[in-house]
């Protein structure tokens, strides 16, 4: 005689069905969490708090993150999924300079709409090294290989896109650290446009005689090139990285 089958408690991954029945329960987990970090700030998010939410017992916290920091890790994770849904990419964009401009008020606006997350996103040792966070500077990085190309770039493309990130994310640490009465939508104008100033020229450098911006123009574009072999490509990116001042 067969024995009855229990019921099923949601805090109890089935043996049947069991990678879909635990990622919907780490979604939900997850979810939850930064449901509550943004409505109650981080030390709110203990693990009883978020397993009442999600509908699970405390236990089933630890079986699907291990801790408490690998559920936030997680949430920083899911922060930077949602941040990166967000992002409009234009392959050929009109004006590369406004389209710098919308990238980078996009990122700000994603952190002054998502306070808590994007403080902890940045907090967390491992959220730097998430799949997204490294989708999201793909993004970032296509943006200023653009740029480059079309010559408007007016430093080496690693360090433009240091400067685009870095100004970013000081900008809204910054905002969020003032009190509410003393944020002036001008400081993120101030450095939207001082970001801009420092990364790119008032016009395209290649239409110039300056041998620094063909350089960093023809340069970008090498990738494209096929009718080099893969160690011509290398000489000939040595020598423009010298022309570009890059070494």
């Amino acid at each position: 005689m067969t024995s009855p089958t229990p019921p099923r408690n949601d805090t109890t991954v089935e043996p049947d069905g069991t990678a879909s029945t635990r990622e919907q329960h780490r979604q939900r987990v997850i979810e939850a969490a930064a449901d509550l970090l943004e409505r109650a700030g981080r030390d709110a998010v203990t693990t009883r708090a978020v397993a009442d939410m999600a509908g699970l017992q405390p236990p089933a916290i630890y079986r699907l993150f291990g801790d408490k920091d690998g559920l936030l890790e997680a949430v920083a994770e899911y922060g930077f999924a949602k941040f990166v849904a967000g992002k409009h990419v234009d392959p050929d964009p009109v004006d590369p300079i406004e389209d710098l401009r919308a990238g980078w008020d996009l990122a700000v606006e994603f952190g002054l709409s998502n306070p808590a997350l994007y403080t902890l996103m940045y907090s967390e040792p491992a959220g730097t090294e998430s799949a997204a966070f490294r989708a999201g500077l793909q993004i970032l990085r296509g943006r200023v290989r653009r740029l480059a190309a079309g010559g408007w770039l007016r430093v080496d493309e690693q360090l433009a896109a240091g400067i685009i990130h870095a100004t970013g994310r000081g900008a809204v640490l910054t905002w969020l650290s003032f009190p509410e009465t003393n944020r002036d939508p001008a400081l993120l104008t101030a450095l939207r446009e001082a970001m801009v100033t420092a990364v790119t020229n008032e016009r395209p450098a290649i239409q110039d005689t300056g041998a620094a911006g063909a350089a960093r123009a023809l340069r970008a574009n090498l990738p494209e090139e096929t009718t080099l072999t893969t160690a011509e490509q290398h000489l000939l990116r040595e020598w423009l990285d010298r022309l570009a001042g890059d070494q």
